[in-house]
């Protein structure tokens, strides 16, 4: 006997139950980021690995451990992508967006991957919503970018959502901080993790994520990137947070803040909901102004954000679209019931065919499963015996054109 097939571990099936409220969380999105300007870009799911090992950041988890990569028939390193920032940056500069009005404002709507371990809202293939703003560096681009997160975690209903924001200031500053938290790491080796240790060169600040007690506790005393701010980054960040005041969208101010990726400067933000538990984020971002440059083009500031759409919904309440009406069941098999059908739905009525040789009654009770407004029996002859369920009124219509007209009149009574 052939061994039972299952999807790949850390990997699942979206049944048609489970599809109602991801669309609904799709076109929400939709509604608020194109509300606000934002148009939808797709890209493709696999890249070119350099381009996250050079914006991503080489020492990072995702490039060290999570990527899936593979050589095609030329020789050439490809990525299934893990995230969508590199990506639309890519895209940015090879079809010459520079050239447009700026800010661009980009969302998209998608799948990623990353070979992490499977864990409740943690998957090795996840799906985000993400939205990026490129070519300014305005603070109410960043606040607006929160703000537009927010709106859509409030509208779907995710619970106990917490705002965490920081700053991690220019290159410079964090060049400078970076040599003063490796010194006090250095000092303090023997009670830190082997794995914290290891990086430590490679990227210090991801020691304030370590759920090491050891480190932990030495994380507790080190220095705080927030307290050596230069000027400039420093308003920068007040004038966030005004505009997040303005907007009445509370915060925590968290000096301790870090992402799993290279590329942000200044402004940094995750939300977190707990009901996730200890993987509580839910999505995050920030500005990463120097990404571009990074990527071989010109210096563009920019920001923005991504969200895990299996995280939004374990945290929400699910709200499903419902599923669309259906104006007219067909009951019948024969080419006139099949022609019926097919003006029907060439006028716009959402219809559904009889297509599994049930008898009369197994028809009806049928028409009734999917509460269909009308049922249009036909015979071969192409005579048609048109109900309107909700008036519970039988009438005799002459060809599919009349059937399909008196549908339409009601639909406008």
């Amino acid at each position: 006997m052939a061994p039972k097939l299952q999807a790949p571990r850390g990997t699942y099936d979206v049944l048609p139950e489970q599809a109602a409220p991801r669309l609904a969380l799709e076109t929400i999105a939709r509604r608020v980021l194109e509300g606000a300007g934002y148009e939808r870009i797709e890209t493709p799911v696999f890249e070119a690995t350099d381009l996250f090992a050079r914006g991503v950041g080489a020492s990072t988890d995702i490039v060290q451990k999570e990527m899936f990569s593979f050589t095609d028939r030329g020789e050439r390193s490809l990525t299934l992508r893990p995230e969508g920032t590199a990506s639309v940056c890519r895209a940015f500069m090879e079809h010459g967006m520079h050239m447009l009005p700026l800010p661009a404002k980009l969302w998209y709507f998608g799948p990623f991957f990353r070979d992490e371990r499977a864990q409740a809202g943690r998957f090795k293939q996840f799906w985000q919503i993400g939205a990026e703003t490129i070519g300014s560096d305005d603070p109410a681009v960043d606040a607006e970018s929160i703000c537009l997160l927010h709106t859509i975690l409030t509208a779907i209903g995710v619970e106990g959502v917490e705002l965490r924001l920081g700053s991690l200031g220019t290159p410079e500053t964090r060049a400078a901080y970076r040599e003063e938290l490796v010194a006090y790491l250095r000092a303090h080796e023997a009670e830190l993790s082997e794995e914290v240790v290891a990086r430590i060169e490679l990227n210090p600040l991801r020691a304030f994520d370590a759920d090491h007690e050891g480190t932990r506790k030495v994380m507790a005393g080190a220095p705080i990137l927030m307290d050596a701010l230069a000027p400039e980054d420093l308003a920068h960040f007040e004038e966030v947070r005004a505009r997040l005041d303005a907007a009445g969208v509370a915060y925590r101010l968290d000096p301790t803040l870090v992402r799993g990726l290279d590329y942000y400067a200044r402004t940094l933000f995750e939300f977190t909901s707990d009901v996730l538990g200890a993987q509580s984020a839910v999505g995050g971002g920030g500005r990463y102004d120097g990404l571009i440059e990074q990527l071989g083009g010109k210096a563009t500031p920019a920001c923005g954000w991504a969200a895990g759409v299996e995280r939004m919904l374990l945290s929400a309440e699910h709200r499903p679209q419902p599923h669309e009406v259906c104006d007219l069941y067909v009951a019948g098999t024969g080419v006139a019931a099949f022609g019926l059908a097919a003006e029907a739905r060439r006028a716009g009525l959402n219809v559904q065919l009889e297509l599994a040789g049930r008898s009369r009654k197994g028809q009806y009770k049928q028409a009734a499963r999917l509460k269909a407004g009308h049922i249009a029996l036909v015979e071969d002859d192409g005579t048609v015996a048109l109900e309107d369920t909700v008036a519970g009124t039988t009438e005799a219509v002459e060809s599919a054109a009349a059937a399909v007209a008196h549908i339409l009149k009601g639909r406008h009574l």
